[in-house]
């Protein structure tokens, strides 16, 4: 007998909503400014290194790194998040749908 699907409540649902394409991009959390200004070292310090084991590094730097050396990111993050808002409130004023899938 052959197996059934396993079917989410979204997909039960009608599948995810679309993204609207005018809709403001998301913030950036601390941890994603640091990974993308290392992401290049950790692959010229390590060639040939899976994809997956670039994240990992670049978690344990994140993790190693001391509450003061995060405060330039942390920084940048509060920054993004505030431009995301401010996108946000003008999108939806502009006749934004309230219901649009912010879900990234």
């Amino acid at each position: 007998m052959p197996k059934e699907a396993k079917t989410t409540r979204k997909a039960k649902a009608g599948g995810r909503r679309k993204k609207d394409p005018n809709a403001p991009k998301r913030s950036l959390s601390a941890y994603m400014f640091f990974a993308n200004e290392q992401r290049e070292t950790v692959r010229s310090e390590n060639p040939g290194i899976a994809f997956g084991q670039v994240g990992k590094l670049l978690g344990e730097r994140w993790k190693a790194l001391s509450p003061k050396e995060k405060v330039p990111y942390e920084a940048r993050a509060a920054q993004d998040k505030k431009r995301y808002e401010e996108e946000k409130a003008a999108y939806l004023a502009n006749g934004g749908s309230a219901d649009y899938d912010d879900d990234e």
